[in-house]
């Protein structure tokens, strides 16, 4: 439609010869035609970047642009992308390589992303899949979770189907490149929530979200999933990653809320660890979706590994 915006859609790479066309494919199969698409690719040793060129020249109508990746992760590569000083402005897309989106993904955040001045976010459930795209089943996040309490101990909004409108790229612009991030959605997350933003979380799928053995997060279906997700919550990385994102939050609490601030600054001066921090968690309002998620992250915290 004539009068919506151009999406610009960041794309990270990396190896990604194997299902990279998939996702292509799926790009010009979009209902929205307004779309432009900047990859990242960090130093791909594999046909990536011929697949890339290729896709370029067969798709001439669309504005195309490789760039050199950061070569730190795909958190850092999303956001040197996003912070690029000549990102045009409108709203933006974040675009895995081995998924593949439905038609409608860019028409349907449109539909949910509000062209204001308030930062906001969206995201939407996807069809579990194997690694050929056979379905396994939906996975979906309660839209009622979304808050910056639960922000600061759980990402609910995958970025494989994230978006922002273009007062949230603004924000994420502000906030700049912290330098020790762990996922780019969860903190994209973390900072329209504490600045205020509205989180929306559609109930609809819009993508594909391939499972292949190699993904950096996969999904939180079955048993396994669970109980590897338990027993990163009870692991040393989870409290580092989360450090991390609290303490580049608190270099930028000039952009939140000063409910947030506060928020922030009364976990960032819990005691370390026993019955203090748990009962801090716990008058804070500190919860992660579900009783067992929450149960398991009042665990971590007793134990100062949350």
């Amino acid at each position: 439609m004539p009068d919506r915006p151009t999406v610009t859609i960041l794309l990270a790479t990396c190896n990604g010869v194997r299902h990279l066309p998939d996702q292509l494919a799926s790009l010009a199969r979009q209902s929205h035609r307004g779309w432009r698409l900047w990859v990242g690719d960090d130093g791909s040793t594999d046909g990536t970047r011929a697949i890339l060129a290729r896709f370029a020249a067969d798709h001439t109508e669309q504005d195309i642009r490789l760039f050199e990746g950061p070569r730190r992760g795909s958190a850092a590569n999303f956001l040197t992308l996003l912070c690029h000083p000549e990102l045009p402005p409108g709203p933006v897309s974040f675009c895995d390589q081995d998924d593949v989106w439905l038609p409608g993904k860019l028409a349907r955040a449109l539909d949910h992303l509000p062209e204001t001045d308030r930062p906001a976010l969206y995201a939407a459930a996807s069809i579990v899949t194997d690694s050929v795209l056979r379905p396994r089943g939906v996975i979906r996040s309660s839209p009622t979770s979304a808050s910056f309490a639960n922000a600061l101990t759980q990402n609910i909004f995958s970025g494989h189907t994230l978006c922002l409108n273009a007062a949230a790229v603004g924000l994420a612009r502000a906030a700049g490149l912290p330098g020790d991030l762990a996922f780019h959605d969860w903190w994209l997350y973390q900072l329209v929530a504490g600045a205020g933003g509205s989180c929306h979380l559609d109930p609809q799928p819009v993508a594909l979200y391939r499972q292949h053995g190699a993904n950096l997060m996969g999904s939180g279906r079955g048993l396994s999933p669970l109980l590897a997700r338990g027993r990163l919550l009870l692991g040393r990385d989870f409290r580092r990653w989360s450090d991390a994102h609290r303490h580049a939050l608190s270099q930028r609490a000039h952009l939140l809320t000063p409910e947030a601030r506060a928020l922030l600054a009364e976990m960032q001066g819990a005691a370390p660890l026993g019955t203090a921090r748990l009962k801090t968690y716990q008058r804070l309002g500190i919860r992660r979706t579900g009783r067992l998620g929450t149960l398991a992250l009042w665990g971590a915290a007793a134990f100062g590994l949350a």
